[in-house]
């Protein structure tokens, strides 16, 4: 049984994932609760609003309409990525659905088809309306796919949910029958479920009741740091994700060309690593998409990528291709810490640079 967060709890739950809130008009005592009953809640409803405009759609979704009033969603996720906050409480978002699906849900195993609507939603689940016409046309860009990762995750990761499964973060077609949100180019709830687990077993925020941050008194970190040699290159096909290599590390006093090799950091420990590249090929305007990802030991022998972090994409604008991102994580147990890149282009891509610094403290 899990009772809702408070307004404070959901703000502060946002915020420690990296989302970027609003906090609209009077949301924190906007609500329906005298319509029905607000929880227990058991997870997250992902819709898309059939609007466009950040503004127009916000302003519906806190106001409703003439036959449904508001809130219609507890937050509103913009194309930018910014989640404004319209509902605090009882909300008209999810209607009827069907109660296997919410036993599932409860469960943490796969959904079932959604052949009833015999259960009240808004009771049970916290709701995102994203910007969106839903008309299988507008895309769904990647900030705002990467807010409702990380917005699900937030709530997940405050009740504690996602531990034995994925299946807390459902779409509105998941749940009441002839619904077809969240639907475009760009999203799909199996990926997000996927991004959102990853999250929560890789996240670079503390979940409450496990792990500790760093405080103060701890010991000062130990550094690592790989780069490439002038003649390093690799090819990048378009299509795949590619683990890059470095050929050269730092001992603390010099540069050491050694044999090419993918992990910047390994075992059990919290890191804060910055990733450099520089690549040729690319076109202008378009997207490199950079992430860090974790790998797993296979009981055969060999790595698996077993998670990672968020996905960042920066987009080529002419010039000189070089981008640099950090992330900030926990690896566990005999992990390693390894470099991805991935393009959609025409034709392959040559990395020319690398280079990653990475601080981390042992568990």
């Amino acid at each position: 049984m899990a009772s809702p967060l408070s307004a404070d709890k959901l703000v502060r739950a946002l915020k420690d994932e990296g989302v970027k809130i609003v906090e609209y008009e009077s949301w924190r005592t906007h609500n329906r609760n005298g319509a029905g009953a607000w929880g227990p809640v058991h997870g997250v409803m992902i819709h898309h609003t059939v609007t466009s405009g950040t503004s127009g759609s916000v302003d519906l979704c806190y106001k409703g309409r003439s036959d449904l009033p508001g809130p219609l969603c507890h937050g509103v996720i913009a194309k930018d990525g910014t989640v404004y906050l319209v509902g605090n409480g009882r909300a008209n978002h999810a209607g009827s659905g069907d109660g296997d699906v919410l036993q599932a849900v409860i469960d943490e195993r796969a959904l079932p088809a959604d052949k009833s609507a015999d259960t009240d939603g808004n009771a049970r689940f916290y709701g995102f309306e994203c910007v969106n016409l839903g008309d299988n046309k507008d895309p769904w860009p990647a900030a705002q796919v990467e807010a409702i990762v990380r917005a699900s995750a937030a709530i997940c990761r405050a009740h504690g949910w996602g531990k034995s499964g994925d299946t807390s973060v459902i779409g509105h077609v998941e749940w009441q029958p002839g619904k077809v949100d969240p639907r475009g180019p760009g999203i799909s709830m199996g990926d997000i479920r996927k991004r959102v687990s990853e999250r929560l077993k890789n996240a670079a925020d503390w979940s409450p009741g496990g792990s500790a941050p760093p405080t103060e008194e701890d010991d000062v970190p130990k550094r690592t740091l790989y780069g490439t040699t002038g003649d390093y290159t690799q090819t990048v096909e378009p299509g795949s994700w590619t683990t890059v290599r470095f050929d050269r590390k730092h001992d603390g006093k010099e540069w050491q060309t050694k044999d090419a090799e993918p992990s910047i950091a390994f075992g059990a420990c919290f890191y804060s690593t910055t990733v450099a590249v520089r690549a040729t090929g690319l076109s202008r305007g378009q997207e490199l998409q950079i992430r860090v990802a974790h790998y797993a030991e296979k009981k055969g022998g060999g790595w698996e990528r077993s998670g990672g972090m968020p996905i960042n994409s920066p987009v080529h604008d002419g010039g000189d291709a070089h981008f640099t991102y950090a992330w900030n994580g926990h690896l566990s147990g005999s992990r390693r810490l390894r470099v991805e890149l991935a393009h959609y282009g025409d034709e392959p891509i040559t990395v020319t640079y690398l280079r990653a610094e990475t601080l981390y403290w042992g568990t």
